[in-house]
C-alpha cells in the first residue's frame, strides 16, 4: 500500500506539469493546444537521448527548449499563417512524430541501461531516503508552479492573461497579441516537455507512443483539481492542477489495485469524465431551466 501511495504521488507531481501547461494554454490563453501529446514525447526523447549520451542534467533544459520550439511552431501557424488553433496543434503534433523519431536515433524506443539519470544522481546525496524520487519530482514541479505564478504576475504575464480574456481589447491597448500568444504557447509546451523529460528519466526509457492521450489526462487532472479547489486566482489554479493530478493518480492506482474498471477501459472512463466535466456548466444551466419550467407548470396546475 505504501508503494502504491508513493508511486501515485510521484506520477501525480510529474504529470502535474502537463496540467500546468494546459492551464496556461486552455484556461489563461483560451486556446485548445493539441501539441501536448507530441511535445510530451519530444521532451522524453530529448531527455533520454542526452542522458544516454552522459548528460542527464543538460537533458532537462534541452528538452524544455525543444518543447518551446514546438510551441513556437504552433503559435506561428496560428498567428502568421491563419491556421485555426486546433488544426495548428494537430499539424505540429503530426510533424513531431518524425522529429521525435529523429531525436531517438530513428528508433521507436530508447532505453537507459547503466547510464546515470537525475534521479540516480540525486539518490547518491542521501536526501529523502527511499522517497528520493518523490522529493525530486516535488521540487521540480513546485519550482515550476512558483515560476508560473510569478511570471503571470509580471507585466508580460498580465498581458498574456488579458489576451486570453479579450484579444481585441489587448490589440487596442497597443499590446501585440501575436507576441503574447507565442510566448504563452512556448512556455506551455516547455512545461509539457519538462514533464516528459522527468518521466523519461524516471522510467529510463522513451517510447514514440508514450504521449498518446496525455492531453486528455492533463485536462482530467485540471478539471478534477478545479472541482475540488475551485477557480479564481493564478495561485489557486496552480494549486488546483497539483491537487487534481495527485487525485487522478490515486484514482488510477485504486482502479488498478481493485480492478473495479478493466484496465483496457480506463482511458475511455477518463474521456467520459473530461467530457462531462467540461459540459457541466451547460448541464447545470439545462437542469436549472428544467427546474424552473417544472415549478412554473406546477404552479399553473395548482391554479
Amino acid at each position: 500500500m505504501v508503494f502504491v501511495i508513493q508511486t501515485a504521488l510521484e506520477l501525480g507531481f510529474m504529470y502535474a506539469l502537463v496540467s500546468m501547461a494546459l492551464f496556461l494554454s486552455y484556461r489563461v490563453l483560451d486556446i485548445a493546444d493539441l501539441t501536448t501529446d507530441g511535445a510530451f514525447v519530444l521532451g522524453m526523447a530529448v531527455s533520454v537521448s542526452l542522458a544516454a549520451a552522459g548528460h542527464p542534467f543538460l537533458a532537462i533544459p534541452a528538452a524544455m527548449a525543444a518543447g518551446a520550439l514546438a510551441g513556437f511552431v504552433t503559435a506561428f501557424l496560428q498567428t502568421k499563417m491563419g491556421v485555426p488553433s486546433i488544426l495548428a496543434g494537430i499539424v505540429t503534433n503530426t510533424g513531431l512524430y518524425t522529429v521525435n523519431l529523429m531525436a531517438m536515433g530513428w528508433s521507436s524506443n530508447v532505453n537507459l541501461l547503466k547510464q546515470e539519470t537525475i534521479f540516480s544522481l540525486f539518490k547518491k546525496t542521501g536526501i529523502g531516503g527511499g522517497w528520493y524520487e518523490l522529493v525530486l519530482a516535488a521540487v521540480i514541479t513546485i519550482a515550476a508552479g512558483a515560476f508560473l505564478i510569478w511570471f503571470l504576475g509580471t507585466r508580460l504575464g498580465l498581458s498574456i492573461r488579458a489576451t486570453g480574456d479579450n484579444r481585441d481589447m489587448v490589440r487596442a491597448s497597443s499590446i501585440n497579441p501575436i507576441f503574447t500568444v507565442t510566448v504563452g504557447l512556448c512556455i506551455a509546451n516547455a512545461f509539457t516537455a519538462l514533464s516528459g523529460a522527468v518521466v523519461g528519466q524516471l522510467q529510463k526509457s522513451a517510447d514514440i507512443n508514450g504521449g498518446t492521450g496525455i492531453v486528455v489526462i492533463g485536462l482530467a487532472c485540471l478539471i478534477i483539481g478545479e472541482t475540488v479547489i475551485g477557480r479564481g486566482s493564478v495561485r489557486r489554479g496552480v494549486l488546483a492542477v497539483l491537487a487534481g493530478s495527485v487525485i487522478y493518480r490515486f484514482i488510477y492506482a485504486v482502479v488498478l489495485k481493485t480492478k473495479v474498471v478493466p484496465i483496457e477501459c480506463l482511458k475511455l472512463v477518463t474521456a467520459v469524465i473530461v467530457a462531462l466535466a467540461i459540459a457541466m456548466p451547460t448541464l447545470k444551466a439545462y437542469g436549472a431551466l428544467r427546474k424552473r419550467r417544472w415549478a412554473a407548470s406546477r404552479k399553473k396546475g395548482g391554479q
